[in-house]
């Protein structure tokens, strides 16, 4: 019989602005353990995947373990796949960027391990139609993708036992399906199945390719998986030792042997798509669960033959669901210009590497765990996009400057005015209340307003349905069936949705009865249409210095009629300096004088926020947390600062004004492999004041926001 042959693929990736911590362990559980299981199993030959910040991090660590490495690719043992070396999901790029990205990573390839690459892996297996051009010109001949993409177009399992060719615009491209069962086998089923599956797949399919690609995560890092893997069970090594003993009729080898060896099945063109557990988390909640009734439906009547063509939403559905995530995106496409504009040269190639760093991929989506719900890896990606945004804008004035940059820079159809000076970017939404939606202190080379509105999640209704039926577990709890493992008590009351963007500069006018319990649940009368209502933006431009006005003329309840308000912000930046001036006026445009209780709101993106490290100073002495729910009354400064030793700094607030202080944290209740949690996303600030506005006389505040780097708040 003419054997088959299996190709691994194990992919193995951490997150640019991850803990040391965690690529440590992640090393010590699971890279380490593979590399010593084929040093014992030397017949046994996959492809092996590192993103470009692992291999950053192994470099400056470890340097033992890519020196293990080199020696089982000398040997012809393994072979490395290329990628975007900072793993971002290739499709959001610019294609000067995923080209950048991939012939980087081919080199470092070639130059430490003295091997030509001609595979690539694609950050999440996010596919779409027009990717082999790029692809094939930054040098890459095949790549593979889940099964699902092959089966959306009416392939099934048995046509998957090799390659099929497509192209974009003439340039040609190898594609091979992975196997979603061998994903879901190796390593979970018992080594007998697998390797009896494998069998009959031989019979069935001699000389044919079974490809499975996945997380090298899995096989160690993963909750109880190293016992599993590499403890007594020693799941791998079984594995392994199975796949040698069966060299009569199975090889393995190196998806880059076989795309050179065997030839393509066939012609095909394949829709946008991922594997099959992205494309129902980017769906809307309601969409997320009804997906997953309509699959379990289909399953339980075993219904392959219609499950195939059931998919979920695209991978860019994210940038619709999140606006913090359509910001960073649109925001890197606006840097990404800039930087490719400056001369070549030194500045530039670091630029880049900055620009390309901001587009790893895990703060741009979200599943059932992570992404952009965390905030060290937001923080990460935002700092790697001032640093670059600030090299292009030194390449290209003097220092210092003040200038005015306007254009749709979130691609919404309307138009955002850009403060940048040599201190501070400020990024405001005219259409969108006028709001500021982005402040980047380029000294810290940080976002201060990188929160996360409070959203729902498709994975909530299986925690609000548990507490209904009273299937919670918390912790040292009993399991039991169908139970949900949750950190805390409670904690589905805790399911607060916001039904606006969480910014800054956003204008609020409240019930007099409005309590601070009700603004923190978003279960509250708003009583103007100025939140997320456009204003009108007029920009001035000096001598050192930027002024933008807005305004809108808007209408405000107060009992039962309408009084008609003109609100009025500018904002002001100069040249040289960190601070910001905002002044605020009220006009009654009514028939009488009207009582009304204003309030302005900054949410703060400060990460540790919930920690020590976070505070909350409303007077000198009298410091809190910035995760505490808490008010205030007669407060003119306030202060919120970072203690973290690589982000130090404070914004100190002043008011022309003595106002009422509401403060508490955002928190998203999301799920993790020890159950569901609140996750710290920010802290809101409302300021507010009870306004008597008479007819004729306007009524004002003023706002002085200082940035203090750590030299200067040393205590």
């Amino acid at each position: 019989m003419k054997r088959m042959t299996l190709s691994l693929v194990i992919h193995n990736h951490q997150p640019v602005g991850n803990f040391d911590f965690v690529f440590a362990q992640a090393a010590e559980r699971a890279y380490d353990p593979m590399l010593a299981a084929l040093e014992r199993h030397p017949a046994v030959r996959p492809a092996l995947h590192y993103t470009g910040p692992l291999l950053d991090w192994l470099s400056v660590h470890r340097p033992d373990h890519l020196e293990r490495l080199r020696t089982l690719v000398e040997r012809g043992q393994v072979e490395l796949l290329t990628s975007a070396y900072y793993e971002p999901v290739l499709v959001a790029l610019p294609d000067a960027d995923k080209v950048g990205q991939i012939r980087k990573m081919s080199r470092f390839l070639r130059e430490s391990f003295g091997c030509e690459p001609t595979g690539a892996w694609l950050a999440e297996r996010v596919w779409e139609p027009h990717l082999p051009k790029p692809l094939a010109e930054a040098g890459v001949r095949y790549t593979l993708l889940d099964d699902t993409h092959f089966k959306m177009v009416g392939l099934t399992d048995d046509d998957l036992f090799g390659s099929y060719v497509t192209e974009e615009q003439g340039y040609t491209l190898q594609v091979f399906g992975s196997s979603m069962l061998l994903r879901y086998a190796i390593p979970w089923r018992p080594v007998e199945e697998v390797m009896g599956w494998l069998r009959e797949q031989a019979e069935a399919h001699p000389g044919g390719v079974a490809v499975m690609g996945d997380d090298g995560e899995k096989f160690g890092l993963w909750p109880g998986t190293w016992e599993h893997c590499w403890g007594e069970e020693g799941w791998m090594d079984r594995f392994f030792s199975a796949l040698e003993e069966s060299g009569e009729w199975l090889a393995t080898r190196p998806l880059g042997e076989v795309a050179a060896e065997m030839e393509p099945l066939g012609r095909i063109y394949l829709p946008c798509g991922s594997y099959e557990e992205m494309m129902r988390w980017a769906l809307p909640p309601d969409d997320f669960a009804a997906l997953g009734r309509v699959r379990r439906e289909l399953e339980a009547q075993g219904r392959q033959d219609v499950l195939r063509f059931v998919r979920g939403g695209l991978w860019r559905s994210f940038m619709a669901r999140y606006d913090e995530v359509n910001q960073m995106h649109k925001r890197a496409l606006w840097v990404s210009r800039k930087v490719h504009r400056m001369p070549e040269g030194r500045e530039k190639a670091q630029a880049l590497d900055h620009l390309w760093a901001a587009q790893c991929n895990c703060g741009y989506w979200h599943g059932l765990f992570g992404g952009i719900y965390l905030f060290h890896i937001r923080v990460a990606n935002y700092g790697h996009l001032i640093a670059a945004e600030e090299m292009a804008d030194r390449a290209a004035s003097p220092v210092p400057w003040a200038r005015v940059e306007r254009g749709d820079l979130d691609a919404d159809g309307h138009e955002e005015v850009v403060l940048n000076t040599d201190q501070q970017v400020l990024v405001f939404k005219p259409s969108y209340g006028g709001a500021l939606v982005e402040w980047d202190w380029r000294d810290r080379r940080y976002n201060l307003l990188n929160t996360m509105t409070r959203r729902r999640e498709g994975y909530h209704e299986e925690l609000v349905a548990a507490a209904r039926e009273g299937r919670l577990v918390l912790p040292g709890q009993t399991e039991v069936p169908d139970g949900v493992r949750v950190k805390e008590p409670g904690i589905h009351t805790r399911l607060f949705h916001d039904w606006y963007r969480r910014a800054a500069l956003l204008d609020h006018f409240l019930h007099p009865e409005t309590t601070l319990e009700a603004f923190y649940q978003a279960r509250y009368g708003e009583q103007g249409d100025f939140v997320e209502q456009p204003y009108v933006a007029r920009v001035e431009g000096g001598e050192g210095a930027v002024v933008l006005e807005l305004a809108r003329e808007g209408g405000v309840w107060v009992g039962d009629r309408q009084v008609a308000v003109r609100v009025e912000k500018g904002i002001a930046l100069e040249a040289g300096s960190s601070d910001l001036w905002v002044r605020y006026r009220l006009t009654n445009l009514g028939d009488g004088p009207a009582s009304l209780r204003f309030g302005v709101e900054v949410n703060w993106g400060v990460v540790g926020g919930d920690s020590k490290y976070g505070e909350l100073r409303v007077a000198e002495g009298e410091s809190r947390r910035l995760s505490d729910l808490g008010e205030q009354s007669a407060v003119s400064t306030l202060v919120v600062a970072s203690r973290l030793p690589d982000l130090a700094g404070e914004v100190a607030l002043s008011l022309s004004r003595p106002a009422h202080l509401w403060h508490f944290p955002l928190e998203a209740v999301a799920n993790s492999e020890a159950g569901y949690e609140r996750v710290y996303q920010g802290t809101c600030t409302l300021l507010w004041w009870e306004v008597a506005l008479e007819l004729g006389r306007p009524w004002g505040v003023e706002f002085r926001f200082a940035l203090n780097a750590a030299h200067a708040i040393d205590r």
